[in-house]
């Protein structure tokens, strides 16, 4: 007997689909949960598929919601659906994939996906073979079903359809689904490209034995009267560019004259998916060949469509222009993550990058606006100069053209190709410069924020220039646009102003009495949102103006905003994430300075750290009653620590020596997330240089950890069985930034170790070795393990000497190219120590360590002594003649710098 629903059951089902309807929350909130509790009965969801497939006299969006309840219970429970109900249920689906209604079929197709991803491909034999045979249904809702199933399955599950487990489906699937291209039906003919589509990136096998029978029905489609099917047409196109261009080559001059065409189609979606083929045709090493004879005809259709449409305006909220009192909705407010500390040997922080074509983020993230500006961007970066010809003349016409529309366009472009197109802009610059900074007071608010992003795509040239010319007129203007009354404009000055600052650094000391007072005008004047980009600024201007900032002025209109803000701010509002992270840089720049504030700053940031460890070990031992916590909290405050351990140096210590943040690091330091322990180490080696009387009693317990973080593939941690290590030999990101900052930490223990390091070196030794040698290890990296195997060198030379042979080469080409400093003199000294215990183990490589020393601009006079040493005592050793033979090989500049420094 087939199942059949109680209808005192059914009844209150229904009701509470109806109830979930209402436009209340309170009442969907107390429906959700009776909805919940109904899962404890088993054939609770025979109840939910009957009414979507059977009860054909309900209305749509009831019988909708019912399978999608369904299809979210499949995801939570579908393991613990008893083998009745999801017979019932598969059963169901595969009978009414044809129902007359398209919003019903489209909820079937979901939910068949939904259940054929929880692995039920294997378990669900006969699904495929019955789908793909209802295409061949003389009835259209049956065969549209059908396909909007199959066409969920192949995104949902490209992978599996190409598998052994389940016979290769796809060697049979993919011949069918090209014979449906022809199709009378527009629907039917969009689903065939769009399951194809599925399998191009992965290059299936079962899809390249067809792929030119694919490519000429594409062609065959090109100029379909369905929208839809356009723009899977060229979403195709764009795709095989990536992965079969030996293909597309014989007909590049006809699809680059369809791509032009399509990139002006009537239908935004269309016009969107055609101008991502410039931008995927820019990465082949053929688009300059492809391109050279089409940009006058591209170039103008990519800037006619950066113009705003009236509906972008209307998004925009482009007619306000001033709006500075509506309060922000906190879901325009992105996320933000936050980027843990690096240690960096030339001391340079990664810089966020400002650059990208965020100017219009209320509306879609993608857009063709975006698309096309990104795409003069790739193009500059391919032509350089040569796609100026064809551009100036245009932008002339847009840059002076009554209409904003047409002019903020302009400016849009002046900006995408600044990068691309430096070399042959800079002699327009001295006009165009100005022309900008004149802009920044249009009336239009769209004008002026896209203007603040264009400024900021010059500013290196800017900041290179006289500051009477450009500079300082653009400072002023960039200040008043930080408070202007338009909150995007706010937002477009903040921004560009952080990318000035990044560039000026130091330059603009002369002004910060100015900038200051601006920024904490704004201050009491930015709602929320610009508010978090407001503290990105600050914190901008701390790292690049350093302790510049450190007076008593500057110190008093800058702390007490910050302060305030600060004790305002609860401790589990995100809100403190940029907020600490400027702290953290401003506590850097300050210095002492800062010591007035640093107490109840330190003691938070040690409560965070604590609070998030203590709710982690609850969410461990009882998941069910405790939510694992957020640790960007941990993370933001151990990075805030380590800036005030680097501003305050030795004055930190009292802080530190009355609270436990010892031993909170060291659960830090083993936790399974890779950014808690790059910001563990990173701090560890703060607290190390300021006040190491405190970590030594520590660095038993350190160095294993150390130890095990050394390489920058995976870390499996002895502590953390539950670790997965990352499979596959790519050098992971993550892993690289924890292994550089534990690199950086063994090295400055070593230094402060000294002698009493000998225990440890074994631990470490043959890791750094192995990362210094290894292929492909990121700069950054390399410096840093070249710098602390110098150390540990520098300290214990007998243990280390010995392995000179196997590091001294890649030791040398790492450190050749950074700027002297102290780390780079200490790495110098050690490696002086060991060619003097084993001088062996320099001999086939002396070339490379001779090009090391002349790297060096100012040598302190005691390390120019060793370097002489071993100079002069090398080609003592050698004679005369061979020295002379040996140093032929050197390219001049070097010789000439030895022969200089050195007298060799």
């Amino acid at each position: 007997m087939e199942w059949q629903p109680d209808p005192a059951g059914l009844q209150q089902i229904l009701q509470l689909l109806k109830e979930s309807q209402s436009p209340d929350t309170e009442t969907q909130r107390a429906v959700q949960q009776k909805l919940e509790s109904l899962n404890q009965y088993p054939d609770f969801n025979n109840y939910l598929i009957y009414v979507l497939t059977k009860l054909k006299t309900e209305d749509e969006p009831t019988r909708s919601l019912s399978g999608l309840i369904l299809k979210n219970n499949v995801k939570a429970h579908y393991t613990n659906f008893p083998a009745q109900v999801t017979d019932f249920v598969k059963k169901e689906c595969l009978a009414n994939i044809g129902d007359p209604s398209p919003l019903i079929r489209a909820t079937i197709g979901i939910l068949i996906t939904t259940i054929a991803s929880k692995g039920e491909l294997q378990n669900w034999p006969e699904l495929l073979p019955h789908l793909c045979s209802l295409l061949d249904s003389n009835d259209y809702n049956t065969c549209e079903g059908a396909f909007g199933a199959l066409q969920k399955v192949c995104e949902d599950s490209a992978e599996l359809l190409d598998c052994d487990a389940l016979n290769r489906p796809l060697n049979t699937m993919i011949p069918k689904f090209l014979q449906y291209f022809k199709h009378t039906s527009a629907k039917i003919r969009s689903h065939a490209i769009a399951c194809v589509n599925q399998f191009i990136i992965s290059r299936t096998q079962a899809l390249m034995v067809h792929i030119d029978v694919f490519i000429e029905n594409l062609f065959a489609l090109a100029n379909d009267e369905d929208p839809e099917v356009r723009k899977n047409v060229c979403r195709a196109l764009v795709m095989l560019q990536e992965v079969r261009m030996d293909r597309l080559i014989p007909h590049m001059h006809n699809i680059v004259e369809y791509m032009l065409l399509r990139t002006q189609d009537g239908d935004e979606t269309v016009a969107l998916e055609a101008c991502e083929f410039w931008l995927t045709l820019a990465e082949q090493p053929i688009c300059k060949e492809v391109l050279s004879g089409y940009l006058d005809r591209v170039i103008p259709v990519l800037v006619n469509n950066t113009r705003y449409s009236e509906i972008d305006i209307i998004l925009l909220k482009g007619d306000v222009e001033e709006d500075e009192q509506v309060p922000d909705r906190e879901e325009d407010i992105r996320p933000r993550f936050h980027k843990a500390k690096t240690h960096t040997p030339s001391e340079e922080q990664d810089g966020q990058d400002s650059s990208d074509l965020d100017d219009d983020d209320a509306l879609s993230d993608w857009n063709l606006r975006k698309c096309s500006a990104a795409a003069l961007d790739v193009l500059a970066n391919v032509f350089r100069d040569d796609l100026l010809p064809n551009l100036l003349p245009i932008l002339k016409e847009t840059l002076f053209h009554p209409d904003w529309e047409a002019k903020e366009s302009g400016i849009l472009v002046l900006g995408a190709i600044a990068e691309g197109c430096m070399n042959g802009m800079v002699q327009h610059l001295p006009d165009l410069v100005p022309f900008l900074i004149k802009s920044l007071s249009e009336k239009k608010a769209l004008v002026r924020s896209i203007t603040c992003w264009t400024l900021s795509r010059y500013a290196h040239w800017i900041v290179q220039q006289q500051h009477e010319l450009y500079l300082k007129p653009l400072m002023t203007e960039l200040l008043k646009r930080v408070l202007d009354t338009n909150k995007r404009v706010q937002e477009a000055a903040c921004s560009a102003f952080a990318t000035l600052e990044e560039e000026a650094c130091t330059e603009l000391v002369p002004y910060l009495g100015y900038i200051l007072e601006t920024l904490v005008y704004a201050f009491n004047k930015y709602q929320h949102k610009n508010l978090l980009i407001l503290y990105d600024a600050i914190g901008t201007l701390a790292d690049s103006v350093g302790n510049h900032l450190n007076k008593a002025e500057y110190i008093n209109m800058l702390m007490p905003p910050l302060i305030a803000k600060w004790n305002s701010l609860r401790d589990e509002d995100k809100d403190l994430f940029p907020l600490l992270e400027c702290l953290s840089s401003v506590a850097t720049a300050l210095q002492s300075g800062f010591l007035p504030y640093s107490e109840p700053v330190y003691q938070r940031c040690v409560n965070l750290v604590q609070q998030n460890l203590q709710q982690s070990m609850a969410s461990l031992s009882q998941p069910d009653q405790f939510e694992p916590p957020d640790k960007d909290f941990m993370i933001v405050a151990l990075d805030l620590l380590s800036g005030l351990a680097e501003g305050l140096n030795e004055q930190i210590e009292p802080l530190v020596s009355s609270s436990n943040i010892l031993s909170l690091l060291f659960q830090c330091m083993q936790d399974k997330m890779p950014e808690v322990r790059q910001s563990s180490f990173a701090l560890l080696g703060d607290l190390t240089k300021a006040c190491f009387q405190h970590v030594k009693p520590c660095i038993a317990d350190y160095m294993p950890i150390l130890g095990a973080n050394l390489n920058p593939e995976f870390v499996l941690l002895p502590f953390a069985a539950d670790f997965m290590p990352i499979l596959g030999a790519n050098l992971n990101p993550e892993f690289i930034s924890v292994c550089n900052n534990a690199t950086w930490a063994i090295g400055e223990i070593s230094i402060q170790m000294g002698a009493d390091m000998q225990p440890y070196v074994a631990l470490v030794l043959n890791q750094l070795v192995d990362i210094i040698n290894r292929p492909g290890t990121p700069k950054t990296l390399l410096e840093n393990t070249a710098i602390t195997i110098g150390r540990l060198g520098y300290v214990c030379p007998q243990e280390v000497a010995p392995m000179l042979q196997q590091f001294i080469r890649p030791w040398c080409t790492s450190l050749r190219n950074i700027r002297d400093n102290e780390e780079k003199d200490s790495a110098f000294r050690g490696i002086c120590s060991m060619i003097h215990v084993n001088p062996g183990g320099v001999v086939q490589d002396f070339i490379f360590f001779c090009d090391a020393v002349a790297s060096w601009v100012n040598p302190k006079e005691d390390l120019k002594e060793m370097f002489f040493r071993i100079l002069q005592g090398f080609k003592t050793q050698v004679g005369e003649e061979n020295w002379r033979r040996f140093s032929d090989q050197f390219p001049l500049p070097l010789k000439e710098r030895l022969s200089t420094q050195y007298g060799v």
